[in-house]
């Protein structure tokens, strides 16, 4: 049996389909344009040091072989598929500069950012370690946290962008230019005890919008247990404390593999300031029996695609995949997901929200591929929208591609708006009208906070959902 279901929903806030092609007038570059501004962002990144001289032998080649890929590359255009609905025509309007000053912060000034129950961490400032920031005392026997200049040369050549999802043109230009790697490795049956706070800081400057290029290699060995929670923020011109709006590119990678019996919760969270373009990429291998759990939550930048790729590569894995976007003014979040089954007995459960309100704008893709050796799937999957403006659009298009005949897969989206007689029974019980619609949007957006395993983070991010979405 094959079989393939692609239902594709566009909606408007009021109610109304809408065209395939983004109606916003936007500056058109040919192939050659898109092709070029590729080259100059490798030239600029290529022009900045590494954090390591010289580099491992491992790593030199594979940027090597990424930088040979990149003339016959461009920058994606809404006529490729799965760019159809971002256009990437603003962030090409952009020059971005080369710098190599690290900026120096201190604890003081990072206060706001760091995490109670994180007991470890590591932090990189504009894609390089930033050992002074970083807290890595006390580690159990079997966990080595650090970053390129520590990681196994042996594991890096095993692993490092040898993950799914390595061709695409983003991730490839992340390979061919970062300047550092986020080392995580966890030893057979080792668990650490508290959560580990991987925090990317992009800093602004005043000479013009720059380009980091965060990586990170995170390895759990069989047996072994992981909470990670991966934080990409931005600090303000200058070095200067608080957090900024300013023009930048973030273009993050992180690559997990889990062994046999594995367990990673990832919490990942993208509040990018509000002028930013972000771009990362998750890519996820599952052993025989492990577990990989993912919470997304994304509340920054002006333009931001998230591509999460997992593989099973072993009978009996669960993936567990949940994402909530709080989409405002005229921010664009985009969020595609390829989930590939290799064998049977495998299970998946993906639900992603988001809340549009003015003239924002969701895109989610989820891919679901079952071949015939994945028999005995069982895969869920749901997109639900909340449209808080006539001016908001969601695209959505959830995708099963089953080839395998014993399978129980189910899929679904919806597009929504905050019903009158919702508001107007709570008003009746003493509540105002903006209480009202902040009580209904804090349940909305529960659902997905408190699969957050820290506490602290489910508390402040609650707060965010009523502060960020106030003019409804």
């Amino acid at each position: 049996m094959v079989m393939q279901v692609m239902p594709n929903v566009m909606i408007s806030g009021d109610g109304t389909p809408q065209p395939d092609e983004d109606d916003r007038p936007l500056v058109s570059f040919s192939v050659d344009q898109r092709s070029a501004y590729l080259a100059q962002l490798l030239a600029l990144g290529q022009s900045l040091p590494p954090s390591v001289d010289p580099l491992p032998e491992s790593v030199a080649r594979l940027q090597g072989q990424a930088a040979a890929r990149i003339p016959e590359l461009a920058i994606p255009s809404s006529r490729h598929e799965d760019w159809r609905f971002t256009n990437l025509a603003p962030l090409l309007q952009l020059q971005f500069q080369a710098t190599a000053n690290i900026c120096s912060f201190t604890l003081g000034q990072l206060a706001a950012l760091l995490i109670p129950e994180a007991q470890y961490r590591l932090v990189f400032v504009d894609g390089v370690f930033a050992p002074s920031l970083s807290l890595l005392a006390r580690l159990p026997e079997g966990v080595t946290l650090g970053n390129l200049a520590t990681a196994d040369p042996q594991q890096l050549e095993q692993y490092l962008g040898q993950q799914p999802g390595a061709e695409e043109v983003f991730t490839t230009l992340n390979t061919a230019t970062f300047k550092d790697v986020a080392w995580v490795h966890l030893a057979p049956g080792v668990t650490l005890d508290a959560p580990l706070h991987l925090l990317w800081i992009s800093t602004l400057d005043r000479q013009g919008p720059i380009v980091s290029q965060p990586r990170a290699l995170i390895v759990a060995d069989r047996d072994s247990s992981l909470h990670l929670v991966e934080d990409f923020v931005t600090l303000g011109e200058g070095c200067t404390n608080g957090l900024a709006g300013g023009t930048y590119l973030t273009n993050g990678v992180t690559e997990v593999v889990l062994g046999d019996r594995a367990l990673v919760h990832h919490s990942r969270l993208q509040r990018d300031g509000t002028g930013a373009f972000h771009v990362g990429k998750t890519s996820v291998s599952q052993g025989t029996e492990s577990r990989y759990s993912q919470v997304a939550i994304h509340l920054g930048g002006h333009l931001s695609r998230h591509n999460l790729d997992v593989v099973h590569r072993g009978q009996q894995t669960e993936t567990q995949l949940f994402g909530l976007a709080l989409v405002n003014q005229t921010q664009l979040m985009d969020t595609h997901s390829n989930l590939l089954y290799q064998h049977p007995h495998c299970s998946s459960q993906q639900l992603y929200k988001a809340i549009v309100g003015d003239r924002g704008r969701s895109v989610f893709n989820g891919r679901i591929h079952v071949p015939q050796a994945a028999q005995m799937t069982n895969a869920q999957q749901l997109n639900r929208n909340l449209l808080l403006s006539s001016q908001a659009r969601v695209d959505t298009k959830p995708q099963l591609e089953i080839v395998a005949d014993n399978v129980k897969c189910t899929h679904g989206a919806t597009v929504s708006q905050l019903e009158d007689d919702q508001i107007f029974y709570l008003q009746s019980r003493g509540l105002d009208r903006i209480s009202a619609h902040h009580l209904l949007l804090d349940g909305f957006a529960g659902e997905i906070l408190q699969k957050l395993p820290v506490e602290s983070l489910r508390h402040s991010l609650a707060r965010c959902v009523a502060c960020r979405m106030m003019d409804v």
